[in-house]
């Protein structure tokens, strides 16, 4: 299991580049292993660029490893220039301290990170106590400018500029992952594909300190096809914090993802099994927009919980419509659990009078009801198969009868998306 677990962040596509691979391989077959990655509050909430480091550290600590959550307290002070083409704007003590609140409770929601499962740590603990003379001297000799300058994330900055502060970020980095090591035993330090040079910079630091091995792992950048940052939209980044994206958008972002995204998308965010994966992004057509539904569904519920996701699905589902009524796409997700009887709640309705139950055909409740514009384009729809009466297919025209109300409630549809619940009143 554990020998897998390697090849199974791969295989979901985790690994951009790893240090030391075949040993790396056989420590994480070896649990626990104490590992980390850091989260610099430099907002409130966290936005989706940073649920793959999470999912990753929810794979390890499944697997039985022990996640260190690091809340960069001390390098927010400094600013990260990984991944900027300008320098980060500077936030006061205070900001920082509010932000790591926020932070801290998402992380929570995620990890398990009670003393014996996690843990979560404020590098502003360690660092805001260093005097500099004697971080230069103890740690400073041991990096040189003429490796740190090659570093991707410093030579993106070079030709647009890179303040002094934000050159002493690696050296910060790297010294977390020391003290780590030092004191809590952590071995791998892991984050995004821009992290490399720090992350690297760390193990030379503890070998050179203590002349043992420590590992790294860094996680491929999703971006879209204009190059710009997985996560962000016309309207800015998209948030964990509801009151910054609404579940609804949220759910919708996943929803609108391109079709060819769709497999990557389901291996990196969910936890849905890799071979029930390969099979749904074998779907093609109408059914595609299923599996976009499952993603959607499945990221939702895992940041904002099951509730909440099947609330914009059936929300979803009132504006425009399943994209599987009829069950074709077969899932293990949650989402095969909620009925068209649950969504029907978010679904335009009609209300009809009893009395005028006897009187009214079903081509004209598809006019009354606005799923057709007139009685022909209503008789042209069954005659080519696309009318449907409590999810059976119509064949011809006739009366309403009681019969077509159980409940009281009957549900029309035109094509595969269209739904309207008509109530007898």
């Amino acid at each position: 299991m554990a020998t897998e677990l390697y090849q199974q962040l791969a295989d979901r596509g985790f690994i951009y580049q790893s240090t030391h691979e075949e040993e790396l391989r056989r420590r994480l077959a070896q649990p626990p292993q104490t590992f980390y990655i850091g989260f610099d509050p430099t907002a409130d909430s966290l936005h989706i660029g940073s649920l793959i480091p999470i999912i990753a550290m929810m794979h390890l600590q499944r697997a039985g490893h022990y996640p260190i959550a690091v809340l960069g307290g001390g390098t927010a002070m400094v600013g990260d220039p990984s991944g900027k083409t300008e320098m980060r704007r500077m936030l006061t003590p205070e900001a920082i301290a509010a932000n790591g609140i926020g932070i801290r409770r998402q992380l929570e929601r995620f990890l398990d990170l009670s003393p014996q499962r996690g843990a979560l740590v404020n590098n502003a603990d360690w660092l805001a106590e260093l005097k500099y003379i004697d971080f230069l001297r103890d740690i400073g000799r041991h990096f040189s400018v003429n490796r740190m300058l090659t570093a991707e994330s410093y030579r993106q900055r070079l030709e647009s500029g890179l303040s002094f502060i934000e050159f002493n970020y690696m050296l910060l980095q790297a010294y977390d992952f020391y003290v780590l090591f030092r004191d809590r035993q952590c071995t791998l330090q892991m984050g995004g594909q821009d992290q490399w040079g720090n992350i690297v910079a760390g193990v030379d630091l503890i070998r050179r300190l203590t002349g043992k091995e420590a590992f790294g792992i860094t996680f491929p950048l999703l971006t879209s096809r204009s190059g710009e940052k997985f996560g962000k939209t016309a309207a800015g980044a998209v948030w964990l914090d509801e009151n910054r994206t609404p579940v609804y958008d949220f759910y919708q972002f996943w929803r609108n993802c391109e079709d060819e995204e769709i497999g990557r998308l389901l291996r990196l965010f969910t936890f849905l099994p890799l071979t029930e994966i390969a099979e749904l992004e074998k779907q093609r057509g109408q059914e595609i927009n299923r599996v976009k539904e499952i993603l959607a569904f499945e990221v939702t519920a895992m940041v904002h919980g099951q509730e909440k996701a099947a609330e914009a699905y059936r929300a979803a589902i009132g504006r425009f419509g399943s994209a599987d009524p009829e069950g074709k796409v077969k899932t293990s997700s949650a989402i095969a659990a909620i009925t068209l009887a649950e969504t029907a709640d978010n679904l335009p309705s009609t209300d009809l009078p009893r009395q005028e139950l006897e009187r009214t055909t079903i081509v004209e409740l598809f006019v009354r009801t606005g799923l057709c514009q007139s009685k022909g384009q209503a008789r042209r729809l069954i005659q080519q198969g696309g009318a449907y009466l409590n999810d059976e297919r119509l064949a011809a025209d006739g009366p309403l009868t009681a019969a077509h109300f159980p409940g009281d409630t009957l549900m029309l549809r035109a094509g595969k998306k269209r739904y309207h619940r008509v109530r007898l009143r």
